[in-house]
């Protein structure tokens, strides 16, 4: 099974502030769609509780290290072990990790593929995407999107691993 990352990031690797997203895109939004459907989106519990609901055409497995935790529609899963055998048992071919900021920094060590957002602009964050050593991945693509109204430009790159 595939292991992909896939998120919208600052310039300085800003992820959100107070449980929420910085910067809301609607053509970034249509293709993190474009690119998940059909997966299974591995999340830890603040990241859905920010979302809200389980999003359609995608399984979503949550991580949290609460028993009681359930949200319907959902998979949750106790560790991040159980969360990737929960996708391997279900047949995914390529798993999107979806954040927080801890569950990036835990598969960025298991990943085979990023897709990430890269806005050009700054903000004030209190999560960051984890650094990552750019000698151990190659860059697939990478299409600009020009600024569009009150919307900052912003790159979209996806990467294998070497």
């Amino acid at each position: 099974m595939i292991i992909s990352l896939i998120a919208a990031i600052g310039r300085n690797r800003e992820l959100g502030l107070n449980n929420e997203l910085i910067w809301r895109i609607p053509d970034d939004l249509k293709n993190f769609k474009r690119i998940t459907l059909g997966h299974h989106l591995l999340m830890g519990r603040k990241t859905f509780e920010s979302i809200g609901r389980p999003l359609p055409q995608r399984t979503t497995i949550i991580l949290s290290r609460d028993p009681t935790f359930r949200a319907e529609g959902c998979l949750v899963a106790a560790s991040l072990e159980a969360g990737l055998e929960l996708a391997r048992e279900a047949g995914e071919r390529e798993l999107m990790v979806c954040g927080g900021a801890s569950l990036y920094q835990a598969t960025l060590p298991l990943a085979h593929r990023m897709y990430l957002s890269v806005i050009e602009d700054e903000a004030q964050a209190d999560v960051f995407f984890p650094l990552w050593d750019q000698a151990q991945w190659r860059e697939l693509s990478a299409e600009l999107h020009p600024e569009q109204g009150a919307d900052p430009a912003w790159r979209f790159h996806a990467f294998e691993r070497r």
